[in-house]
């Protein structure tokens, strides 16, 4: 047949065969089929604030980012996160040698990947994993190691001994996340000091993945890894105003770091997207500068969402892991009976008309995750209090 290839072998290259299509496109399916709520992909169902969108509007209208920026991010972007490094963290950065403007997060980090990594290498993680960790390190042809987080008196904790034993002479980098997406643990002081005093003995590359940076509940606070010693000059960090601004659909993101490792990061990212997001990156300029009340208002939002969240799925009859970071909250499906995320969670928009992630997704040791279901909290009040009011039917 016209068109066929004789070759037997498969379309898809073997470094992404395992991935397919993501569990997101086929939950988000099963809410539209089904009428469930989606708490399962984390994005708000609500703009940000309405200042930061008029922003975006005003920049179309003047013709500013309707063609291409400039390749490192429009200077006032640049200048802003330099700004934000630097009243939050003392973090301070170059804006026109240590910032690079990003299509979101997830081009930061295969571009960060594909440029840091040769075949063979190996990247140490934490696992549960966001699934485009995975993909990306395979795209490079670098080898995932995953270092388990491990329930532990209501959180999930890193234990320091595993990931030091996981670090070989093949190791080029360490794959950091916090505050962590799905698992909502938020790295102490000491744990971020002792990864920091690994990276420097063994003089390893690390790249952390801070998009809810703002997003800090309760005690914890988020400590930006750079700020640890010896670790600015061996650090890519990024960011997003995805997750901050609840403008997710913009794809606004940025790699901090030294000019030799932006420069690297850049060669890579200069043929993924070239330049993106234009006249958005002025308005997530202005967004980054809004006054210390908006980060706190959003904070207490969510803080209330979670609570709000945690408490249903907790009398609903789940085991409940109260996340100190993020918009995600992981639970334990074995109070209920079940042990399979992947079949609960198919189950569920039927069952409860809610829809949830299984946690096993995120796992290269799928076992370890299996009894684990995340939902997402960054959803309007009343949508969660249908959610909860649904999920009640599971305790039966």
């Amino acid at each position: 047949m016209a068109g066929m290839t004789s070759s037997t072998r498969p379309l898809l290259n073997r470094r992404l065969a395992e991935f397919g299509t993501t569990i997101f496109a086929e939950m988000s399916a099963l809410a539209l089929s089904t009428g469930a709520i989606n708490l399962g992909q984390g994005f708000p169902d609500t703009d940000g604030p309405e200042e930061v969108r008029e922003a975006a509007v005003r920049a179309l209208r003047d013709g500013r980012g309707n063609q291409y920026p400039p390749g490192p991010g429009v200077p006032e972007l640049r200048n802003a996160v330099t700004a934000h490094q630097e009243r939050r963290y003392g973090l301070s950065y170059e804006p026109d040698t240590e910032v690079l403007v990003t299509a979101g997060a997830t081009e930061a980090i295969a571009a960060a990947l594909l440029a840091l990594l040769e075949p063979g290498d190996e990247v140490v993680a934490f696992e549960p994993y966001y699934d485009s960790y995975a993909a990306s390190i395979a795209m490079a042809g670098g080898t995932r190691v995953p270092v388990t987080l491990r329930p532990h008196e209501g959180s999930f904790r890193l234990d320091l001994d595993e990931l030091r034993a996981a670090v070989t002479d093949r190791t080029r980098l360490l794959l950091i996340n916090t505050p962590h997406n799905p698992t909502g643990t938020v790295l102490t002081r000491a744990e971020l000091a002792a990864i920091a005093e690994l990276a420097v003995e063994r003089d390893l590359l690390v790249v952390t993945d801070e998009v809810y940076e703002h997003l800090v509940f309760d005690d914890a606070e988020h400590l930006p890894l750079a700020t640890f010693p010896g670790m600015r000059e061996r650090t890519v960090t990024i960011g997003s105003a995805g997750k901050t601004f609840s403008f997710t659909g913009w794809k606004v993101g940025w790699v901090t770091s030294t000019p030799a490792l932006v420069t690297a990061v850049r060669s890579a990212k200069q043929y993924l997207t070239y330049v993106a997001s234009g006249p958005f990156q002025y308005a997530v300029a202005e967004a980054l500068a809004l006054p210390d009340g908006y980060f706190t208002a959003f904070r207490e939002d969510m803080l209330a969402k979670r609570d709000l969240l945690a408490a249903g799925l907790a009398e609903a009859g789940f085991g409940v892991f109260k996340p100190a970071g993020t918009y995600f909250v992981t639970t334990d499906i074995r109070p209920l009976g079940h042990t399979d995320g992947f079949a609960f969670c198919r189950a569920l928009p039927e069952r409860a008309g809610v829809v949830a992630i299984p946690n096993a997704v995120f796992y290269d040791h799928r076992e370890q995750g299996a009894p684990f279901v995340r939902f997402a909290f960054c959803k309007r009040t009343e949508v969660l209090q249908d959610a909860v009011k649904r999920l009640k039917s599971l305790a039966g």
